[in-house]
């Protein structure tokens, strides 16, 4: 079963995906997708998740071949929580700001059927952006594009869909 979790910047999205990791009671296997930034706030925010998190689960860092990382690690009666899309999505554009469409297509159609695929529980997290005006940067207005398509993407393969807004899962898609 997969279930997308989507909020806001600090709605409690994470927090709430971890809840439902830690209620399950099995191995849990955390797929961070984030590339460690010489950005102290970043630093910090990647800080605050890492102590959050509860020693005994298993940290697996994804690159840009996510797919293949849940495939790795699925197995039946596993959550693997992944944190988050919108990082992952990151990770396809150079340090010039250029996105790397050509294998952001190839990885996005992996990730989908990956999803389709899998044995155990996967928790998506991912951010929410697309509420506001369309951004005047070619750069971000990539990235908001991007992320929107790929979230309405993995919402349809999932089981589950929550939104997250001040800290309150709001189910989108399936039970709560």
């Amino acid at each position: 079963m997969a279930h997308l979790i989507t909020g806001g910047a600090r709605s409690g999205k994470s927090a709430y995906a971890e809840s439902l990791a830690q209620a399950h009671g099995g191995a849990v296997c955390y797929i961070a997708t984030a590339e460690r930034r010489d950005d102290d706030g970043f630093v910090q925010r990647i800080a605050h998740h890492q102590a959050r998190r509860p020693a005994a689960w298993h940290l697996v860092e994804a690159g840009q071949e996510l797919a293949a990382v849940i495939a790795q690690q699925d197995a039946a009666g596993a959550v693997l929580l992944v944190d988050c899309l919108g990082m992952w999505l990151m990770r396809f554009f150079d340090a010039d700001g250029q996105f790397l469409r050509a294998a952001w297509q190839q990885q996005y159609a992996a990730l989908l059927t990956t999803l389709a695929a899998t044995r155990g529980e996967v928790l998506l997290v991912t951010n929410e952006i697309g509420w506001g005006v369309v951004p005047l940067g070619r750069e971000t207005r990539d990235f908001v594009d991007e992320l929107g398509r790929l979230n309405q993407q993995v919402a349809a393969v999932c089981q589950r869909v929550t939104l997250v807004a001040c800290g309150q899962p709001l189910p989108l898609k399936g039970r709560g």
